[in-house]
């Protein structure tokens, strides 16, 4: 996983439980803290994190990874703002992420490993979005989807209806967008 993942979450641990709980969950998952955003570090290491931060926290994993995800939204259109132009919508940014965002992160990062998406745009107001990954961070895309809708304004109803975890093929997401919020 790129390292931008491990300085968001860094981030966003600080400012919502503290550099002291930061400083605990390092301990307590045997995790460096050292990361750079453009270098790569095994996947688990995030799980370690995320699990040590759900136990001092007391708060369940797949909570604290959806919250990751409508988080990294910012961080990500704070470091890279062409990805998030003026004019566009919320349903026109999670339908570029396959053909336009990951094409250029890839660029950036040739051995990133990005999840596949695709889409069926059903109306003006809906969006099917299938979500494959090897690792299955399904609430992760959650959060992304949420944390879009919050950086646009707009209001986006979302139904998991297809999972992975549930012995689905992929993951399906059945967006609705219902204007500014």
């Amino acid at each position: 996983m790129k390292g931008i993942v491990f300085t968001l979450l860094n981030e966003l641990v600080e400012k919502q439980f503290g550099l002291a709980m930061w400083d605990a969950v390092l301990m307590d998952s045997g995790e460096s803290g050292i990361y750079t955003a453009a270098a790569s570090y095994p996947d688990q290491s995030i799980l370690n994190l995320v699990m040590s931060l759900s136990a001092r926290s007391g708060l369940p994993p797949d909570d604290l990874i959806r919250a990751f995800g409508t988080y990294m939204v910012s961080g990500f259109a704070e470091q890279y703002p062409d990805f998030f132009p003026p004019g566009i919508s919320a349903k026109e940014l999670l339908m570029s992420v396959q053909g336009i965002i990951h094409v250029e992160v890839k660029k950036l990062f040739p051995d990133a490993i990005l999840p596949q998406f695709e889409y069926e745009d059903t109306s003006p107001t809906t969006l099917t979005m299938k979500y494959r990954s090897p690792r299955s961070l399904c609430v992760l895309a959650e959060g992304l989807i949420d944390g879009t809708g919050t950086f646009f304004g707009e209001k986006i109803s979302r139904e998991h209806s297809q999972c992975v975890k549930r012995g689905d093929r992929f993951c399906q997401f059945d967006l609705t967008f219902g204007g500014r919020t």
